[in-house]
């Protein structure tokens, strides 16, 4: 189950001193559960913090592997 990214919409508007003030307005789609909108934020969350620091990725993904071979070496006893 795969929820698309919320896009983003730019809005123009004059501001009081008379000159273009631009706007970043998220736009999100209507989804059946708000759980499933929690998951999309968390993993644009992991995604941001994967961009910005790339050995934290690479940090979680072999704590991942670590954690599947002790399991799985428990399943195999």
């Amino acid at each position: 189950m795969t929820a698309d990214p919320p896009s983003t919409e730019t809005t123009e508007s004059t501001g009081a001193s008379g000159g273009q003030v631009t706007d970043s307005v998220p736009s999100t789609s209507t989804g059946s559960s708000s759980a499933a909108a929690g998951a999309a934020s968390l993993q644009q969350r992991a995604a941001a913090l994967a961009d910005e620091r790339p050995e934290a990725a690479a940090g979680a993904a072999f704590a991942g592997g670590l954690v599947l071979a002790l399991i799985l070496k428990r399943l195999a006893r």
